[in-house]
């Protein structure tokens, strides 16, 4: 995943979400849960990079951290619950899918349970 496109594409595979340009700037597009209006995924484009801003559970954030060089303390944001993602390819595809489903957890307030499938896979 290296576009705004295909983060914003997968964003909006979640359950009652929508896209927001809260800035009336096109640099920012958000992906927020309809219900609560909370912002899951944010995209924007900083130094030459496109990035994402996702929240992340404070016990996993130093793991991403320290595993993927793109992963820093979220731009902007607070940086014990949100990380930033440089989308430069350095990072699996379905890492970000799974940071980003994890972030929209936890914004839309769902908690996992034993057994839940991953976002996108069928239930049997």
């Amino acid at each position: 995943m290296t576009t705004r496109e295909e983060a914003l594409q997968y964003g909006m595979t979640f359950q009652d979400v929508y896209q927001d340009m809260p800035f009336h700037d096109t640099n920012w597009v958000l992906v927020r849960c309809r219900r609560n209006k909370k912002a899951f995924l944010w995209t924007y484009e900083y130094e030459g990079t496109m990035r994402i801003n996702i929240k992340v559970d404070p016990s996993w954030r130093d793991f991403w951290r320290q595993t993927y060089q793109a992963v820093l303390p979220g731009y902007h944001q607070n940086k014990e619950h949100w990380n930033t993602v440089i989308l430069d390819g350095t990072i699996p595809d379905e890492v970000i899918m799974r940071m980003i489903a994890e972030s929209y957890d936890l914004v839309a307030g769902e908690k996992k349970r034993e057994g839940r499938k991953p976002h996108g896979e069928k239930k049997s």
